[in-house]
């Protein structure tokens, strides 16, 4: 397989070229559980011998080959450092399934943390038993989208925070504030890692008024779960240099 410019060297485009990737518990020993078994024997057939990677979700990963019982290592164990700087999209959740395509598009884009938020104008709010479940089905869902991605980092989903919440979160005490994407903001500022979409019903006044700075996604109105998406491309697309600095988010 012809891996292009970067060569065989270039750590992404080696698990590419891999037929699958799975998480494992360990990747000095994989193992794979019987979901993971399942998925690459039955779902995507794969023949021994082919290439798989096998990653722990934390960096560390391995090339092995597929084998009947399981996974035979080939390759050193290689460490990949997170991406720096981490970026954070907060989002309302919507009706239905939306917010597990969210979280399975940010994990693909590359954002490394995603909030779900509860604002003024939130329709969905998770109480009790159903918040845990929720919370549960989508880290699951990150969890499978980093093996679809070739991502070796999986993406931390944090529990339900209001926005006042993210202006207080350890992790996020370094970042330059919370933007917030609102039509008529202005453009994505260099140095902003985290942003946060509100609801259909767009922000509260009361959030509007916090001081916050507003990001534009274009001269459209998008659905929230468009602006989620539209937000984790600008982020990861700015961090990876792919968009021109002087640009406007549109």
């Amino acid at each position: 397989m012809d891996l292009g410019p970067a060569g065989p060297a270039d750590p992404f485009l080696t698990r590419a070229a891999a037929a699958a990737q799975v998480l494992v518990a360990d990747v000095d020993a994989p193992a794979l559980d019987e979901a993971a078994g399942h998925h690459l024997g039955r779902v995507l057939r794969l023949r021994p011998g082919e290439p798989v990677v096998a990653t722990d979700g934390r960096g560390r990963w391995r090339l092995c080959r597929y084998v009947p019982d399981g996974l035979e290592p080939t390759g050193a164990v290689e460490h990949e450092p997170p991406p720096q700087p981490a970026v954070t999209v907060a989002f309302a959740p919507v009706k239905g399934d939306r917010p597990e395509w969210v979280v399975q598009k940010l994990t693909e884009l590359g954002v490394d943390r995603i909030v779900p938020l509860v604002t003024e104008r939130s329709v969905v709010r998770w109480d009790g038993g159903r918040r845990s479940r929720a919370l549960e089905r989508l880290r699951r869902v990150a969890a499978e989208a980093v093996s679809q991605s070739r991502r070796v980092w999986v993406p931390e989903v944090t529990g339900v925070h209001t926005l006042d919440d993210l202006d207080n979160l350890d992790h996020l005490a370094a970042a330059p504030g919370v933007a917030l994407a609102h039509p008529g903001g202005g453009p994505l500022d260099p140095a902003t890692t985290v942003v946060a979409v509100g609801p259909e019903g767009g922000w509260g006044p009361g959030e509007l008024a916090g001081g916050r700075r507003t990001v534009g996604l274009g001269p459209t109105v998008l659905r929230a779960e468009t602006a989620a998406i539209a937000v984790g491309v600008l982020l990861t697309s700015r961090r990876a240099g792919t968009v021109c600095r002087g640009g406007h988010t549109g």
